[in-house]
């Protein structure tokens, strides 16, 4: 078996980007995504990228950074409205849009890794969203149809994972990680913890060692939250005392 094994993001990706490919970044919002090979990519300056995710992350942080660097030519999302540099460049046609519905975007994802090259779906029937597609009939309803996506580079952030690639995903960032990890030509994840082979419990690995190709552990996570919206404390402590 080959040595999956990297010291740092930058290591992990050395030999597999140029300019205008086409990159698939997990994550949704700014929660499980692969902040340090973001981080790696933005240095590397690669540019006319074509990036498959859920969003654009926000302006400072996240994919935010590589459209900050002018590094992103056409994003294939599900939404992007925590962004503003985002909405400025589309308005001003500097940058490509492709938008799917949530649901539609991840099982573009997951037929692409499947090598199920497309499908039918209600979603979108009669709307913006169907326009230019093929539109057939099944049994009464009408379906469009959508194409699977593949990348040529697939990335992703787990919370464990071992020299063989086998990853966990934790809670909440387990959302278009597996999927992604499928579709890639390559695909390198980075993690939190990197385990000796043998001590993951085999029943819990959500994405098999089989679909990873580079593995590191990450130097440090910000994890940010895009939008705090809890009440000040004294405020909080002031209303349960009136209550009383």
């Amino acid at each position: 078996m080959a040595d999956k094994v990297r010291k740092a993001a930058a290591d992990a990706l050395e030999g597999v980007l140029f300019d205008g490919m086409t990159i698939m970044a997990g994550g949704f919002g700014l929660c499980g995504i692969p902040e340090n090979l973001i981080a790696a990519i933005r240095a590397g300056g690669t540019k006319n990228l074509t990036v498959v995710s859920n969003n654009c992350g926000i302006d400072d942080f996240g994919l935010g950074i590589l459209l900050a660097g002018g590094q992103i030519k056409k994003m294939i999302s599900s939404y992007v409205g925590e962004n503003k540099l985002f909405a400025e460049l589309y308005l001003a046609g500097k940058l490509e849009l492709e938008f799917n519905p949530q649901g539609t975007l991840a099982e573009r994802i997951r037929a692409g890794g499947a090598g199920i090259p497309a499908f039918f779906t209600k979603t979108g029937v009669g709307t913006l969203v169907a326009e230019g597609k093929e539109v057939r009939e099944f049994d009464g309803e009408f379906y469009v149809m959508e194409r699977g996506l593949k990348a040529d580079l697939s990335i992703v952030k787990a919370w464990k994972g071992d020299a063989e690639g086998n990853l966990i995903y934790r809670k909440t960032a387990r959302n278009f990680n597996p999927m992604m990890a499928t579709a890639g030509a390559v695909t390198v994840a980075e993690v939190e913890e990197l385990v000796p082979v043998g001590s993951l419990d085999k029943d819990e690995i959500h994405t098999p060692g089989i679909f990873v190709d580079r593995i590191f552990q990450g130097a440090e996570f910000e994890k940010r939250i895009e939008q705090l919206t809890v009440r000040p404390r004294a405020e909080k402590m002031g209303a349960e005392k009136e209550a009383v």
